[in-house]
């Protein structure tokens, strides 16, 4: 089943492997896309579709200091090179749009304020230029802010669009700013975006609402990780949460929806994956932790669509076929994750 091909939105994958967005740090200061990301791409083109790593859509809202953007004019032109790269290879590429809110600090940022839903920052330090500094308290947003900030989603999109891209990832997950709305842990606001589920759902539908009238719902994802704790997350009811966004986003007629289904700390415990099933009628894209077997199983028995693998994909640029031939698979170097250069991002052997 993991060969099977598969209708997603406006494309076809070939293939139900989807290569993961993970954050590489390869862009440099200037948050800019370069050949060296170009080549790491291609490398892992054979998959059904490859979604970047997040890219933000607003000057100012840095949370790993040397991650891309796709804010400006010559970052979608050096955007080019990664997706000219990938369709010669024959792959498909989404990029992943995304604001960090109170992920970001104001030492990467020039000075420029964090924000998110309510003043309250993340618990622990942060790496800056500078050195490892405590999380900034936020700003909370405005009502009347968060137009602007919907606006910079839409606008990313059709960047993203310019620069060759096959549609986005809207990335709503691991405690970033669309995050920081969803879940009660975070959200303490008292006006219409916060208390109840709705309420703290309408920032991301208005994001939705914007970015599926700028390129066409069919070209456009979302990822959703209700039980991650990463940044300082939880939910008072993650299983309730996922219900209600996982019934809502039907109306939306997105090309996916991709759902992290654990916690990378194992704090929160629970099943999102068979509500999400249940309630959402779309193409449904699972991640964390999937072995081969245990995604052709879950495809198989049709709780899933198609699985994203990360740091296998990572370290593995031909995980399809190494898959197919059940060979064995290169062990990932967490110690170059975030490093500059090629050492552990682009010198992984193939078989």
């Amino acid at each position: 089943m993991l060969f099977n091909s598969l209708p997603v939105g406006a494309l076809t994958l070939p293939s139900r492997i989807v290569f993961a967005p993970l954050t590489r740090t390869r862009a440099g200061l200037e948050h800019m896309p370069n050949d060296l990301m170009a080549e790491y791409y291609a490398q892992r083109a054979s998959g059904g579709l490859l979604i970047t790593e997040c890219t933000m859509v607003a000057e100012g809202t840095s949370a790993f200091v040397a991650e891309p953007g796709v804010y400006s004019a010559e970052q979608i032109e050096a955007w080019k090179k990664v997706t000219t790269a990938v369709h010669a290879k024959g792959g498909r590429i989404f990029m992943q749009i995304w604001h960090a809110g109170r992920a970001s600090h104001p030492d990467i940022n020039g000075g420029v304020r964090t924000v998110s839903s309510t003043a309250t920052a993340i618990e622990g330090e942060i790496n800056t230029p500078a050195g490892k500094v405590p999380h900034a308290v936020p700003h909370a947003l405005t009502a009347e802010e968060i137009p602007g900030i919907v606006a910079a989603f839409a606008q990313g999109a059709k960047n993203a669009m310019a620069a060759g891209f096959d549609g986005v990832e809207v990335h709503g997950a691991n405690g970033y700013l669309i995050d920081q709305f969803l879940r009660d842990g975070a959200n303490q606001r008292t006006d219409g975006y916060g208390g109840s589920m709705e309420n703290r759902a309408r920032f991301l539908f208005e994001v939705l609402t914007a970015v599926t009238a700028a390129i066409g719902a069919d070209r456009v994802g979302l990822r959703l990780s209700p039980l991650n704790s990463f940044n300082s997350m939880k939910d008072s009811d993650p299983v309730g949460l996922t219900a209600f966004l996982a019934d809502k986003l039907n109306t939306f007629k997105l090309a996916y929806l991709h759902l992290m289904r654990a916690d990378f700390f194992g704090i929160q415990k629970a099943d999102v994956v068979t509500v999400a099933r249940e309630k959402y009628k779309g193409v449904l894209i699972g991640n964390m932790g999937y072995t081969a077997e245990e995604a052709e199983q879950a495809i198989t028995e049709g709780k899933l669509d198609a699985v994203a693998f990360g740091t296998s994909y990572l370290a593995n640029p031909d995980l399809p076929e190494r898959i197919k031939a059940k060979a064995p698979l290169n062990v990932p170097d967490s110690t170059t994750f975030y490093t500059p250069g090629a050492k552990g991002y682009t010198d992984y052997p193939t078989l």
